[in-house]
Parts: C-alpha cells; sequence; structure tokens
C-alpha cells in the first residue's frame, strides 16, 4: 500500500542530520552535577556510541538510544533503518543487544497504516538481532519521528571503544561509506532496492572471526617481501585471520545446508571478509583440546609437526 502522505516530506531534515552536535551539547552540560562511579568504565564524556556499566566480574550493562526523523519514504524500511541504527551502537561496542524500548512520535498526518509499518520494521529487526522490544513512548508531535533505546551486554574484558584507537590501528569498514547520499538519491528514486538494503543490514558477524589460516613464515610468497593483503595470493603468504564471513566450501555437504544449519555449525555470517597476517619468524601456537590436552602446532613460525 502507498501511504498517502511521503514520510520525508513531514521532516524537515532527515535522518542524523537532524542531530544537535556533539560540541554544542558539551556546552549545555557544562556545570552540571553528576555522580562518579568507577564501574561506569564508558560514559558520555567519552562521546561513544553507548554507555557501559560493569555489573559482575564477567558482565557489563551496554546501554544506548538512537532515534530520527525518516530518510526514506517506505515506512517498513524506515522503521529497519531506524532500529537497526539503534541495535548496532550495541554491537559497536562489542555487545549483544538483549532488550529495547520503542522511541516514537506521531505526525498529524500519519495514518494507522503507515504507523503500523513503521513499528513492524523495527520488531522485525529486533527479532533479526535476538533483541525483544518490550514497550516504548509515543507522543504526537509535528514530525515523525522512530528509533530504539536499547540495552545489551558485553564482557567487561571484551568492550569495544572509539576512545581506544590509536594512530596505525586497522579501520575496517563494515558498510559503504556515503550513507546520507544515498538516502538523498532514494528520494529522487535513483537508488536500486540492493542499496537500500545494506542500510538495514545489521552484520553482527563482522566482530567474529570467519578464517585462521596457517601457512609457514618461510613459504615463497611470504619470501618475496610483498605485503599481501586481501588479495588471491595472501592465503599461501603467511598466517592470517579473517574478520567476517567464513569458508563454507570447508563443510562437508556444504551445498545441501541451509545458512542457519552453516551456522550452528560453527561458520561465521557476515557482509565483510577482512584478511589481516599474524606470521612471523618466532610465531608459536599451542592448540588446547577438549581433553585438556596441549598440541604445539607451530613453533619459530613454522609446523612444529
Amino acid at each position: 500500500m502507498e501511504p498517502d502522505v511521503k514520510l520525508t516530506k513531514l521532516a524537515s531534515c532527515a535522518g542524523c542530520g537532524a542531530k544537535v552536535g556533539a560540541g554544542t551539547l558539551v556546552k549545555m552540560l557544562d556545570g552540571f552535577r553528576t555522580h562518579t562511579d568507577p564501574r561506569l568504565i564508558v560514559g558520555y564524556d567519552k562521546s561513544d556510541d553507548a554507555s557501559v556499566y560493569v555489573v559482575s566480574d564477567d558482565t557489563a550493562i551496554v546501554q544506548t538510544t538512537d532515534f530520527f526523523p525518516p530518510i526514506v519514504d517506505d515506512p517498513f524500511l524506515y522503521g529497519q533503518i531506524a532500529a537497526t541504527n539503534a541495535l548496532s551502537d550495541v554491537y559497536a561496542m562489542g555487545g549483544e543487544p538483549k532488550l529495547a524500548l520503542n522511541i516514537m512520535c506521531l505526525a498529524d498526518k500519519m495514518d494507522d497504516h503507515t504507523v503500523r509499518e513503521i513499528l513492524r520494521g523495527g520488531y522485525d529487526k529486533a527479532y533479526e538481532a535476538g533483541a525483544i522490544i518490550t514497550g516504548g513512548h509515543t507522543i504526537h508531535g509535528a514530525e515523525p519521528i522512530y528509533g530504539l533505546a536499547v540495552t545489551g551486554f558485553v564482557h567487561p574484558d571484551k568492550v569495544l571503544t572509539n576512545a581506544n584507537a590509536k594512530p596505525g590501528d586497522a579501520l575496517i569498514l563494515t558498510k559503504p561509506l556515503g550513507v546520507g547520499i544515498i538516502t538523498t538519491a532514494a528520494k529522487a528514486e535513483l537508488v536500486e532496492e540492493a542499496l537500500l538494503q545494506k542500510l538495514i543490514a545489521m552484520d553482527d558477524g563482522a566482530a567474529y572471526l570467519g578464517e585462521c589460516a596457517l601457512v609457514p613464515y618461510d613459504s615463497p610468497i611470504n619470501q618475496t617481501g610483498i605485503l599481501f593483503y586481501n588479495t588471491l595470493f595472501d592465503e599461501n603468504a603467511c598466517c592470517h585471520l579473517a574478520l567476517g564471513m567464513g569458508f563454507i566450501d570447508t563443510i562437508r555437504d556444504y551445498p545441501n545446508r541451509t545458512l542457519e544449519e552453516m551456522r550452528a555449525l560453527g561458520v561465521n555470517d557476515s557482509m565483510i571478509h577482512e584478511d589481516f597476517m599474524i606470521g612471523t619468524p618466532d610465531l608459536a601456537i599451542t592448540a588446547h583440546c577438549r581433553d585438556g590436552r596441549t598440541v604445539p602446532v607451530f613453533r619459530d613460525g613454522t609446523w612444529a609437526f
């Protein structure tokens, strides 16, 4: 059903273009009384994607909220995009989203079908993430707004934060840059559906290993002295790991298995596959077996057996 009123026509600005700048907010918050707590390991002072509060030795709470005016006219897609943005903030901190609350503002010209489709889009992505929407808060206002407040969990030692980024760190892009350009082009119907679908892909698998390749440091390709990265040669260059998609063709009978079956077998699923080399002349790798034995696999950069 085509909505009678295009959602983007009801908004004075789109998406994150509606955000108040961080510098402005810092000035507004200056001088306020706030508590300090050593268990709050990521707070608003870090300008990160979410706050993180340690509740035990192995559990920390991740909290965030994200909401904005429509950036597309399809209400279901808008709900999906808004929910994905909020849920992804938890993934960005290394956590897993578990609970969420709807945040919604209804403009007068929105009909019931449009509102339901926005909410359906949000519930759809929350379900995909394994999170539960437990309620929310909805008001009437001049412009449509939708998003989520999300709570997740992470191990305190596995928190990811942009405040710890250092010069020389690898930056891995899990989505293309230029989302604002894409959504602006979409309003003029200049963007294919497949490209818009990337805006709603949470890609939680991008944070997990998809490959572990063991190659002796003295391999002929590595001895060329050329640095290989995501090329056909890197498989034979030296030991490397990869974040993202795993190789399904290493699983027996893989053509006849579903994606869910492959995941159950431990094959990581992601939109990316980013290699990084770990091979060194003194690399040592030890296997820890389920029966408690330890087996040397690599010593001094090559096979130990």
